[in-house]
């Protein structure tokens, strides 16, 4: 009998891309377009919402006819998206007033800072399970209200919409029928009650957002209409729905307390399941919704990473290591580590567990001795020892979850690499399980709308498709290990504004 597909809409940051799924898992077909940065000022990131449009049509209409399967053999479509960036549009006419502005973007720090200074930081957290910073969208949509002419009253007349990137996608797909969103993506706006699940009259008045501004906030396995049948063909459901990196969390299969993962993108992101526990972290990691099915929330602990795989990137852009990745990766592995060199790749600033926006990088330990070899290997370094601190603050904040000797499951860019995953293995002292099949983010929003179609019983029945891994244990001794850690906190404490 021939299995129903699944169709993941995996709409990133630097490209879009449909992969056609069969149940048991199988990637079928795919299609991509890459996206275009948009940079008008120094830290100011941001992406056209109308090519993110057209492009997810685009690629959801390739992949489907290069499965040479028809239509009517999909079951669902599950959406999974870069998550802070963010849009407000029109409600009427559909047109965005502004640009989205994209999760990387820094020109809220100012409010930020200025509610940091006035001792709203704590309760934000309490709330929100997050921090202030400009990472988030929260600030992004007060940003828009109050710079775009007229948008204030306009958001207060009820004729504006908001939403990541999630929602404008499924807003476009439907006709204009649903503005919804799921609990993962609420859960990185600041403006989400992280244990009362639903929007914060609290939040949206300390940034002054208007609620009537937000979508509908539903299950990741849940109901979000129909395509409209114009724009694709066929009215298809939408049944499932999650940011990136949750989505990703599904897709490795971690749905239970104590599973962690790293996904090594332009970042990494780290999440580790907390089951139905929310802690509130002590060591500056964000609490955030790891899914919701059924109107049932679990949680995780995310650390954010900031430059992973670009620092790889900036060896070929920055020292015209030719060869891409694979060209640096050989020569890190011609490397002295005994001469100690340490590159902490604060480009845009240091993530958790620093949150120093200010922050920038720096290549400590040059000698004569020293060359491309030993700055090559202290960027894929880097990579493994931002990790590890990742590692440490979740041990300190979830000990009960990390009991034992963990497996961190990795997936995106850097995965790719068996050098780089041994490396990161023997760098953080755990197991290291690298996915057989690397797209994983795309993979649970097909699992997630599975579950939301019927296609699976539940998330356990779902998680059972996730690729097989294979293996890295530890080799390093632990001295090495130990004197690479030390050297690695000294270089961070000397890049950072705030120590």
């Amino acid at each position: 009998m021939t299995q129903p597909l699944i169709v993941a809409l995996d709409q990133g940051t630097t490209s879009t891309r449909a992969i056609v799924f069969a149940a048991d898992g199988t990637a079928l077909a795919d299609a991509s377009r890459p996206l275009e940065q948009h940079y008008p000022q120094d830290g100011w990131v941001e992406h056209d919402a109308e090519e993110i449009f057209a492009a997810s049509v685009a690629v959801l209409r390739e992949a489907v006819e290069r499965s040479g399967r028809s239509l009517s053999e999909i079951a669902a479509i599950g959406v999974t998206n870069q998550r802070e960036t963010v849009v407000i549009w029109d409600k009427a006419t559909g047109k965005p007033i502004h640009n989205a502005i994209v999760w990387q973007d820094r020109r809220t720090e100012p409010v930020c800072e200025r509610l940091r200074q006035d001792g709203k930081e704590q309760r934000v957290t309490e709330v929100t399970g997050l921090l202030l910073d400009p990472y988030f969208s929260g600030t992004k949509i007060a940003w828009l209200l109050d710079t775009v002419p007229g948008a204030k009253a306009a958001a207060m007349a009820g004729d504006l919409l908001a939403g990541t990137m999630d929602t404008w996608v499924i807003w476009k797909l439907t006709g204009g029928r649903v503005h919804a969103t799921d609990a993962t993506n609420a859960s990185r706006t600041l403006l989400y009650d992280l244990r009362g699940g639903d929007w914060s009259p609290e939040m949206a008045a300390m940034l002054d957002v208007p609620l009537g501004l937000m979508p509908k906030v539903r299950d990741c396995a849940g109901n979000y209409g129909h395509t409209d049948a114009a724009i694709l063909g066929a009215e298809i459901p939408i049944r499932g729905v999650a940011g990136d990196q949750q989505s990703a969390l599904m897709g490795q299969g971690c749905i239970r307390p104590g599973e962690m993962k790293a996904t090594y993108g332009t970042g990494c992101f780290m999440l580790l399941n907390t089951g139905e526990a929310a802690p509130v972290s002590q060591a500056r990691l964000l609490t955030t919704v790891a899914a919701q099915i059924g109107g049932r929330r679990t949680y995780a602990l995310e650390g954010s990473i900031f430059i992973a795989g670009a620092a790889i990137q900036w060896l070929g852009e920055g020292l015209q290591i030719s060869g891409g990745p694979q060209a640096a990766e050989a020569l890190a592995a011609q490397a002295n580590d005994d001469l100690g060199v340490v590159m902490v790749p604060a480009f845009t600033g240091l993530g958790a567990p620093w949150w120093d926006a200010d922050a920038r990088g720096a290549i400590l330990g040059l000698t004569r001795d020293a060359g491309l070899p030993e700055i090559a290997r202290a960027a894929f370094d880097a990579c493994a020892l931002q990790t590890r601190d990742l590692i440490e603050a979740m041990r300190s904040d979830a000990p009960t979850a990390l009991e034992g000797v963990p497996e961190l499951r990795i997936d995106g860019g850097m995965a790719r690499s068996a050098w780089f995953s041994q490396r990161l293995s023997d760098l953080t002292g755990v197991a290291v399980g690298r996915a057989t099949y690397q797209e994983t983010t795309a993979l649970g929003a097909a699992l997630f709308a599975g579950v939301g179609a019927g296609v699976y019983r539940d998330v356990v029945e779902a998680a059972a498709t996730r690729p097989t891994t294979e293996a890295f244990e530890p080799v390093m001794a632990e001295a090495p290990r130990a004197l690479a850690y030390a050297r690695w906190r000294a270089a961070v404490a000397r890049v950072r504004t705030e120590s």
